[in-house]
């Protein structure tokens, strides 16, 4: 299995909107539990190794080219 990169996710707004939602009324501090729990849950879900690298390298990257542009 690879990283799908393309859009995947039927009605995409939809779940942001219940990101966001879930994060409503926590702490910042329990927010980032929050998200580390759901990236740990999703991870057992998926289950293949080098996809949720790839996953992660992408994001690292994305991540510091972010910060870099904001710079």
């Amino acid at each position: 299995m690879t990283l799908k990169r393309e859009p995947n996710l039927a009605n995409a707004d939809a779940f942001y909107e219940a990101l966001i939602a879930s994060q409503r009324e926590l702490s910042d501090e329990q927010a980032d539990m929050l998200l580390a729990k759901l990236v740990l849950i999703l991870a057992n879900h998926i289950g293949d190794r080098a996809v949720l690298d790839e996953a992660l390298a992408l994001a690292r990257n994305n991540t510091l080219q972010s910060t870099l542009l904001q710079a």
